[in-house]
């Protein structure tokens, strides 16, 4: 039982340990480095020494209203911002993500902790539309109107992502864990400035933060937060710098068998300073979204092998400068199983009498 319960363990871990940036969801126009729910259950509890792979289907869908539309627009160059003021509008995303990430976890501890490398990589698609009415305020160049213009933008980006190197360490004692983490962008993904479907970001950031998990493995029982800061680089392209974000993703999660998990899920993601740059041309422009949602995991025997499928949906609500909808997550990770505990020889039987 113990050991399965271990065994549990290493395979939500791996699920639990990545980090990840946003596909293309305030910062720049309603884009941020940070993709709020990658973190999970047990995602502070120790791994399986050895290589792992964990494999992602994320599919988002949001809406946004005025704001994010004009902001979107207009740090593509698609509106000067004199004309910005007269324009009411409403933006709809959809993205589909494949995301790969393939990790290694020493067994020689570091700092009395438990080391992992890994690095992502991401591909897919994102479809991004925006609805306008331009109202006749500014009658100058192709803006000129007489009354009120509706017209609609649809633009879709296929390709790959920026990469995100990442580095973790845990500790574990007895049924609290505790871990720390550092990631960033690196931004060769597929970007275009004047575009407003994009799957990389233009520009570096780094993210840092800790995480703890409470796991019983005599009641199945566990509860996991982890909560981090992302500092943004200025994106050389547009000359624009996002503000400093904080972010808690959580998780909560009961074992009802050896392999059947369930339980909610949710996060918070709260901009704390106002974007800047001389590219910045829509203000402050700080953002926020919460979000609740559910989680069902099952564990798959697969020989040296241990998998993990795990499927999460979460709704976002109260959202400020930045898109709100729903998404949802299929994951399958890979680990090394946990060696079964050492069976003792006939000598060493008889000396245990």
């Amino acid at each position: 039982m113990h050991r399965q319960r271990r065994i549990t363990t290493t395979a939500l871990a791996a699920v639990a340990s990545v980090a990840l940036a946003a596909p293309a969801a305030a910062d720049e126009g309603g884009v941020s480095f940070w993709l709020p729910g990658i973190f999970g259950s047990l995602a502070a509890a120790p791994q399986q020494p050895g290589f792992s792979l964990t494999s992602i289907y994320y599919h988002t869908t949001v809406t946004a209203g005025d704001n994010v539309a004009r902001a979107r627009e207009i740090g593509a160059g698609r509106l000067p911002v004199t004309v910005a003021a007269s324009v009411e509008a409403s933006l709809s995303s959809k993205a589909d993500i494949a995301i790969v990430i393939p990790s290694y976890t020493f067994a020689t501890p570091v700092l009395g902790g438990q080391a992992t490398i890994a690095l992502m990589t991401i591909a897919g698609r994102n479809t991004t539309a925006i609805d306008a009415r331009l109202d006749a305020a500014v009658l100058a160049g192709p803006f000129a109107v007489s009354g009120s213009r509706f017209y609609g933008i649809s633009e879709t980006d296929t390709g790959v992502g920026d990469l995100y190197p990442q580095f973790f360490l845990r500790w574990n004692a007895g049924v609290n864990n505790y871990m720390t983490y550092i990631t960033g962008d690196i931004p060769v993904g597929s970007y275009d400035p004047t575009s407003i479907a994009n799957l990389g970001i233009g520009h570096g950031a780094v993210d840092g933060g800790f995480g703890y998990t409470y796991f019983n493995p005599a009641t199945g029982r566990e509860f996991s937060a982890v909560a981090g800061l992302t500092y943004n680089f200025k994106n050389p392209d547009t000359q624009y710098r996002n503000g400093v974000d904080f972010h808690v993703d959580w998780g909560a999660s009961q074992f009802l068998t050896k392999q059947l998990q369930v339980g909610l899920v949710g996060y918070l993601y709260q901009q704390l300073s106002c974007d800047s740059g001389s590219g910045d041309r829509v203000g402050c422009f700080e953002s926020r979204v919460m979000s609740v949602g559910a989680q069902v995991g099952t564990i798959v025997p697969m020989g040296e092998i241990q998998g993990y499928l795990n499927l999460k949906a979460y709704k976002e609500f109260e959202s400020e400068n930045r898109p709100e909808g729903w998404n949802v997550w299929l994951t399958l990770a890979l680990t090394p199983a946990a060696a079964p505990p050492p069976t003792a020889t006939p000598s060493r039987r008889l000396a245990l009498k």
